[in-house]
């Protein structure tokens, strides 16, 4: 098979499980966003995924997706580009002209250097906060009993256009725990938008309320 025949068996592959996914648990597929990740894959593995009808994707590193998307975004202006790795503040600003939705917030000083960059400029994409639910010390995200305080600081102090959360649970753990952990948190502060679930456990994802699914190895390959 050709690059564009695969990527695009992959994604109907991928379209038809969220469906099922989501109606096993009553919702609608249409309310559950793939966010098809694209760190790392050229620029014609990308250009297969949307001749596929895939237009919301997702970097990990700001100078990657820099180097990528803006030629992309010229060719198919509808392009929607979500920010899913740590996010330094030095790349704050760059961050906020290329991304749609960051979805990294992690810290006071990132909040807050996001927050100055945002009034600069006319551009103030969507956040969410990113929830380190296995408190694992490799990774980034906001330990859960601070994130009630951080969200609260982030919307009232910051003035962030913060509409939900992110997690990725540790890999040997039961993910549906970090997901209900996640799921908790937004409703406590009436968040509606959930990102969780990569290509293992999107599924899983989807029963626990995933509003974005984030699928790159399932989409592209093995990196």
């Amino acid at each position: 098979m050709t690059l564009q025949a695969t990527i695009a068996a992959n994604l109907a592959e991928i379209s038809e499980r969220i469906a099922s996914a989501a109606k096993s648990c009553g919702r609608r597929a249409a309310d559950v966003a793939l966010v098809a990740v694209s760190k790392t894959q050229p620029p014609e593995a990308i250009e297969a995924a949307i001749a596929a009808g895939q237009m919301l994707f997702g970097e990990n590193r700001v100078q990657e997706a820099a180097a990528k998307f803006p030629a992309l975004r010229q060719r198919h202006p509808g392009l929607r580009l979500h920010l899913i790795g740590p996010l330094q503040t030095n790349k704050a600003r760059d961050a906020i002209a290329l991304f749609d939705v960051i979805e990294t917030v992690d810290r006071e000083n990132l909040a807050a250097t996001l927050a100055r960059e945002m009034t600069r400029g006319e551009r103030r994409p969507r956040c969410l906060v990113q929830v380190n639910t296995g408190e694992e010390p490799q990774k980034a995200g906001i330990a859960p009993h601070e994130a009630d305080a951080f969200i609260a600081r982030c919307r009232e102090v910051h003035q962030l256009p913060i509409d939900g959360l992110m997690c990725i649970p540790p890999h040997d753990d039961d993910p549906a725990l970090h997901f209900a952990l996640l799921r908790t948190i937004a409703e406590r502060h009436g968040l509606a938008t959930l990102s969780m679930g990569m290509s293992a456990d999107f599924e899983i994802a989807i029963r626990f309320g995933a509003t974005h699914v984030r699928v790159g190895t399932a989409i592209f390959g093995a990196r």
